[in-house]
């Protein structure tokens, strides 16, 4: 009984007394105005960022808005080259900018964005143009229109 107990207690005791993991350090680099903004942009809080193979950066961004967080300009994309020069804002103004949510680049180069707000995903060709439109935002004229309310995610019985 005595030798189950000492190895037991062998067994146990190594799992304490052995060394913790060390834990992996996370290089990066900070790079100081990364993006070179012009006089009239400015960033928010950025909701998404993809990069294109060919090194172009798309942010999606919740800055330069008017208004109250869901209104019609709570959402700006922009384009920077790899040398984060700004090429161009995409969909300036658009109206399913609402409340910037995610941006993603498909293999064509097609732009994708899902605005939160508004609950709808646009497609952008890589020229910028919108190609298709996903979902429908809410109207002043549609009736019992208000704010949106948050989804209840409880598990089905």
């Amino acid at each position: 009984m005595r030798v189950i107990h000492l190895l037991l207690f062998l067994c146990t005791s190594s799992c304490l007394f052995a060394q913790r993991p060390q834990v992996p350090q996370i290089h990066f680099q900070s790079v100081p105005d990364a993006l070179k903004l012009p006089a009239h942009v400015y960033l928010g809080e950025t909701a998404g960022v993809e990069v294109t193979c060919k090194g172009h950066i798309f942010v999606f961004s919740r800055g330069n808005s008017i208004g109250p967080a869901y209104g019609a300009a709570a959402a700006q994309l922009l384009e920077f080259d790899p040398d984060g020069k700004f090429l161009r804002e995409i969909g300036h103004n658009l109206y399913a900018w609402s409340y910037a949510h995610s941006v993603k680049i498909d293999q064509r180069d097609n732009i994708w964005v899902a605005d939160k707000g508004s609950d709808m995903v646009i497609k952008f060709n890589s020229d910028g143009r919108v190609a298709m439109v996903f979902g429908r935002k809410q109207e002043a004229s549609d009736e019992k229109t208000g704010p949106l309310s948050h989804p209840n995610h409880r598990c089905l019985p």
